[in-house]
């Protein structure tokens, strides 16, 4: 998997952790690409943080700047309004730091359990496991897991998956899942794994 991902573009957060290395911009940037086309995301997070590139100036901008800089983001509205959060609860609590541990990052309003491993991988380098709707159905298609929810698959894969493969393994699905392994007819007859896969629960491919 890790060589014929070489060829695919990298999910947007991967790459902007490749070029900027800042917790910061990883945190914003997932939380914009939540539901949310790659393209769109890329393009949002290059007009919000060129407006502004840290929690107190996120602050200093109106709900109005930030919407019109991220439009046409999914849920636009929400993700301004949760962004303004964050960053308020990181200048209150965290002097405008983004925390480091999983637990931390959990606790600011409005980041879940797949933006706090995201941040934890790509923004600091420490061990984590990024679940996606990629990677949960992914790991239960190949027969790896048997869970019924993201958070499940979380915790089996910490139980299973060797740590060396933690960080890429979110990065490695999320692009086979959109190149390969889809969601409805995953295509199979080219896959390149296909020896490995228990195909579980696929009724129809290609």
């Amino acid at each position: 998997m890790e060589e014929v991902v070489k060829k695919w573009e990298l999910p947007i957060v991967s790459h902007l952790a490749k070029r900027e290395r800042d917790p910061f911009a990883i945190l914003i940037s997932t939380l914009l690409s939540l539901r949310t086309k790659d393209e769109v995301t890329a393009e949002a997070t290059k007009r919000l943080f060129a407006l502004a590139k840290t929690p107190a100036g996120m602050l200093q901008l109106s709900p109005a700047a930030i919407e019109k800089a991220i439009y046409p983001a999914g849920f636009y509205r929400t993700k301004a309004a949760t962004i303004q959060a964050v960053c308020r609860e990181l200048q209150d609590r965290f002097n405008s730091q983004v925390p480091v541990t999983l637990e931390e990052l959990l606790s600011l309003k409005g980041v879940g359990r797949k933006t706090a491993n995201l941040v934890v991988t790509l923004g600091f380098h420490k061990e984590g496991i990024c679940v996606d709707t990629h990677v949960h159905r992914i790991s239960n298609r190949l027969g790896y897991v048997q869970t019924k929810t993201p958070e499940q698959t979380e915790f089996a894969l910490r139980e299973k998956l060797p740590r060396q493969y933690w960080t890429d393994y979110n990065t490695l699905l999320v692009a086979f899942g959109r190149q390969v392994c889809r969601p409805l007819s995953p295509l199979c007859s080219t896959c390149p794994i296909r020896s490995y896969c228990d195909r579980v629960g696929v009724t129809r491919s290609r």
